[in-house]
């Protein structure tokens, strides 16, 4: 096992020559493995073994047992030994987590704060790999999520990721050495314990192979998943200003949503998968996505932006006539006009198809033509369509709450012919007599 390892070791250069590799001890098999399996390669490579031990103060009599058997454990084998107490009761209270879930922050906490200028050795081995993605699986995740446990991760490296439970156990006995047992561990309050006393023993009944399986299984996602995010890290620098990101369409779906996830949570923004297809959706096709509160995704369908969009307070009624070229009625948007003719109409369907502007038969308008908000009471006749709806309930059935008071709304003497994301008037829809048409089209600011 040892020599399995140091392999390891090398493959991900987890430790080199001069350093300080702290290993975290509770003194379970794992740990006490770890902490002997650093000892005896600290020869090979010369670096210097430390332990810390975190009292978590949850078993009593047994917490204060296993930081006695760790202090006289790295004594015998001349190891400087550090041992820190927590109250994860009190954390529990206080932020409302679980205790397994605040153990484990606080412990993180406690390495962070004694590990300056050293390594954190954790015992995390092929089993807790597996059991992380099955866990990761049963809440819903993508690659990322079932690459497992990263060998590395800051300044905390964690050798025990190709040997199994079983090896670890195997090796101890072969080496007649003690540890203890957390009782914790043999219950199934804890998901994870359902998990490691339950959900594997069923899958090691189909594959008897299985922990050594899913190393190999894992480490090819692993592999997989860096270079995706390598190819991550490439497009940001292309693209990336702040939280604005330029051109981002030109890639890969899978990339464009890691970029979004970064900038996500980088803003400390959660995100889900339907959240990255909505996103997603708007890099390539333009739009935005409310986030939370006043903060949005901005899309033109070449720049994107996560910012803070202010609601326009309403002035009332908003009302002007409608102008070739650009106009502006809201802070955020533009809506512009074009007076055209085209003898190709096919052509001009084919391209109105893609919903990139509207069309209206221009001669068939009756009057000037006003672009305004929304008014109470406003009713349409679709084209296509041989009856009257109101505006209200269309746009409570397809409009977001957040784009419902910046939509553009242009009527004529006779009524409403255009409403923003809704269409136009059946009245004013071109036929094959149309030889000028307005078109339409609204873009973001």
């Amino acid at each position: 096992m040892t020599d399995k390892i140091f392999s390891f070791i090398k493959k991900y250069n987890m430790i080199v020559k001069g350093d300080t590799v702290i290993c975290g001890l509770s003194g379970g098999a794992d740990s006490i493995s770890l902490l002997v399996v650093l000892k005896e390669i600290s020869r090979k490579i010369e670096f210097t073994v430390k332990a810390l031990h975190v009292n978590h103060c949850l078993r009593g009599e047994e917490s204060d047992r296993d930081e006695k058997f760790c202090r006289e454990l790295c004594g015998k084998m001349n190891i400087p030994f550090t041992a820190v107490s927590c109250d994860v009761n009190a954390f529990v209270q206080k932020h409302g987590l679980s205790t397994e879930e605040s153990a484990r922050k606080l412990r993180y906490r406690i390495f962070a704060e004694n590990s300056a200028g050293a390594k954190i050795a954790t015992a995390h081995n092929a089993n807790d790999n597996l059991e992380t993605v099955i866990f990761n699986l049963t809440r819903g995740t993508a690659l990322k999520g079932i690459s497992g446990i990263p060998p590395v991760r800051d300044n905390i490296i964690r050798p025990l990721l190709v040997a199994s439970r079983q090896e670890i156990e195997d090796y101890l006995k072969k080496n007649g050495q003690d540890y203890v047992t957390d009782s914790t561990n043999l219950s199934d309050d804890y998901t994870r314990n359902r998990i490691r006393h339950q959900i594997l023993p069923l899958l090691a009944g189909i594959n008897p192979s299985l922990i050594e399986t899913s190393v190999n299984s894992i480490d090819a996602i692993r592999s997989e998943n860096s270079l995706i995010e390598e190819l991550t890290e490439k497009a940001l620098t292309l693209c990336r200003n702040g939280n604005k990101l330029n051109g981002l369409n030109q890639f890969h779906e899978v990339i464009r949503k890691r970029c979004i996830a970064r900038i996500l949570s980088e803003n400390q923004f959660s995100y889900s998968h339907e959240r990255l297809l909505k996103i997603d959706k708007i890099i390539t096709g333009g739009g935005k996505v409310n986030i939370s509160g006043d903060t949005f995704f901005v899309s033109d369908g070449n720049s994107a932006e996560l910012k803070k969009i202010i609601p326009l307070k309403q002035p009332g009624l908003i009302s002007v006539e409608l102008k070739t070229g650009d106009n502006s009625i809201f802070s955020d948007k533009i809506l512009s006009c074009e007076i055209l003719s085209c003898e190709d109409l096919r052509k001009i369907n084919s391209v109105h198809k893609k919903l990139t502007f509207y069309l209206m038969d221009y001669d068939k308008i009756i009057g000037r033509v006003l672009l305004r908000n929304r008014r109470f009471g406003d009713r349409i006749q679709l084209k296509g369509r041989n009856f009257t709806s109101s505006v209200k309930k269309l746009i409570n059935e397809k409009i977001p709450a957040e784009e419902r008071d910046t939509l553009h709304f242009l009527e004529d003497a006779e009524g409403t012919v255009f409403a923003e994301n809704l269409g136009i008037a059946q009245r004013v829809a071109p036929d094959e007599h149309t030889v000028k048409f307005m078109k339409i089209s609204v873009r973001q600011k």
